[in-house]
């Protein structure tokens, strides 16, 4: 895994190095549940933070969390069945695609002053902003089981932002238009009975299944029929790398 890191990591930072100074780079990672989305892209932004670091200059990498635009447990009771809408969470349709199309719509803006701390000013006006403006996006509070809104901030000088979950760059609406925005699409492939494996022991280690039984059901009718929907409905990736190890998991021994 760390050559595909060490591989991709440059590779970011050599495009970046050729973009107008007003532009990002874009990255969304997609998968199957369990297929180490989290774990790669955690260790891409690291290191290309390493290699930005060495070529000097401002710009920065981050990566944000599609998990942020989950429904809240509100607005999934609102739905006329709300039980299914609860048992399926995780789903598609139980995130806020509206919301993160229009996220990825205000990363591709171009950049209007890119120097480190620059303060965005709104215009009301109607005429051209005055300086560019920090993004919000989401994260999921896992304590409290909903998304945390506005909590992670994306900068100016955040120049690659990497965008991790299942449904990055699906192909249906208004999720395509949110993909075919992304410079890059990275789909990381993984065997499904090993990405089985993997769910039902995370899902028993951090709580999400009270016993194994209940993880098994939730593995089998929710998380691998979420897996097959996106390899049958997702834009072509222009990178498919291979399975990384799921460090949510106890190392053995």
């Amino acid at each position: 895994m760390e050559e595909q890191v060490e591989l991709l990591s440059r590779d970011l930072v050599h495009k970046l190095a050729n973009l107008p100074s007003n532009a990002r780079l874009l990255v969304g990672i997609s998968g199957i549940p369990a297929s180490g989305k989290s774990t790669f892209a955690d260790r891409v932004v690291r290191r290309c933070n390493e290699l930005l670091l060495e070529v000097g200059g401002h710009s920065k990498a981050i990566l944000v969390g599609l998990d942020g635009w989950h429904l809240t447990r509100a607005q999934l009771d609102a739905f006329p069945d709300s039980k299914l809408a609860h048992d399926r969470r995780g789903a598609h349709w139980t995130f806020d695609g509206s919301g993160y199309t229009s996220f990825v719509t205000a990363l591709k803006a171009p950049l209007l002053s890119p120097t480190p701390g620059a303060t965005i000013v709104d215009n009301d006006s109607g005429g051209e902003p005055e300086a560019v403006t920090s993004i919000f996006a989401p994260s999921f509070d896992h304590a409290v089981k909903d998304p945390s809104p506005d909590s992670v901030q994306i900068d100016p000088h955040h120049r690659i932002v990497l965008i991790e979950g299942l449904y990055t760059f699906l192909a249906i609406d208004p999720w395509k238009q949110a993909g075919e925005m992304l410079d890059e699409r990275w789909f990381i492939e993984v065997d499904f009975e090993e990405a089985a494996k993997r769910l039902v022991k995370r899902h028993v280690v951090t709580g999400v299944a009270r016993d194994m039984e209940e993880a098994v059901w939730r593995s089998e009718t929710n998380d691998m029929p979420n897996g097959r929907f996106i390899i049958e409905n997702n834009l072509k990736p222009t990178r498919t790398i291979s399975s990384i190890p799921d460090e949510r998991l106890p190392k053995k021994t």
